[in-house]
């Protein structure tokens, strides 16, 4: 499995590749993106050793599929975040992150839809996400794209599933 490009009428995913982390680097500098996850924007250096592991698209093992997207808007093609997706036996884990200057227009959910669906054409059949319990937009995104929150936490996150 590898990732696609994927779009609709409001963003454009691209499978990542190293040569995003420069651009990557400049969407995710804003400290208020870590104040639910913890952690730092990262630099450009950190972010290519980061991507050229996650573009390998697989774990050590094959147990894993490593897939993730660079979001791009579809109507100026500014980068404006990432979606990206780990498959395995048991169904897909999601992830997003959007950009603060990019937030409230609907491109998390949007990407995250899209990844979902594409997932299910794959025959993907369960998906998750963790996300913090104080954290709505993500809360809005999460049910948006068909989740549902558990009572199970990690690490402090709510795990939502797919219904």
């Amino acid at each position: 499995m590898r990732a696609e490009p994927l779009g609709d009428e409001l963003v454009v995913l691209e499978p990542l590749c190293v040569e995003h982390a420069e651009e990557m680097a400049a969407v995710l500098a804003d400290g208020e993106l870590y104040a639910f996850t913890g952690g730092e924007p990262p630099t450009p250096g950190r972010l290519r050793g980061r991507y050229e592991a996650q573009v390998r698209g697989r774990s050590a093992d094959g147990g894993q599929w490593w897939l993730n997207w660079v979001v791009r808007c579809r109507a100026d093609g500014a980068a404006a975040g990432y979606v990206q997706a780990t498959v395995d036996h048991d169904g897909a884990e999601l992830a997003w992150v959007i950009g603060l200057r990019h937030h409230g227009r609907g491109l998390a959910r949007a990407s995250a839809g899209l990844v979902v669906a594409w997932l299910r054409e794959q025959g993907v059949g369960r998906v998750i996400a963790h996300v913090h319990p104080g954290h709505a937009a993500s809360g809005a995104v999460a049910r948006g794209i068909g989740l549902a929150p558990t009572q199970v936490v990690v690490d402090g996150e709510v795990r939502w599933e797919s219904r």
